[in-house]
């Protein structure tokens, strides 16, 4: 009796040209939220942003404010606010149309 190889796993697709190199297992956004504890306004944005990262296939982070004194000082009266890639993009009222937009 023969003896038959293992059968292959099926390597990913090679990108050539723009999309080489390009990590196709991480997200396509990183999205932070930053919050505080009783904050009504928060808890109505942690909604929308983990509805839209969802859809979006978008990483979320929430990150309170009150653990750290230089957030806490730049952000207390602003919360909640929405960061996408780094760059602060929104703040208090988050509409999920135009997070949906920018995460697309």
């Amino acid at each position: 009796m023969t003896a038959h190889p293992a059968p292959r796993t099926p390597a990913a697709p090679r990108a050539s040209g723009l999309l080489a190199g390009v990590d196709w297992t991480r997200p396509r956004h990183e999205v932070v939220l930053l919050t505080k504890p009783g904050c009504h306004l928060c808890e109505d944005a942690r909604a929308v942003v983990a509805a839209v990262c969802r859809e979006t296939g978008s990483a979320v982070r929430e990150q309170d404010i009150t653990g750290d004194p230089a957030l806490l000082r730049d952000y207390a009266e602003f919360v909640p606010v929405v960061f996408v890639d780094g760059a602060p993009w929104d703040r208090w009222r988050i509409d999920p149309d135009r997070l949906r937009a920018v995460l697309d």
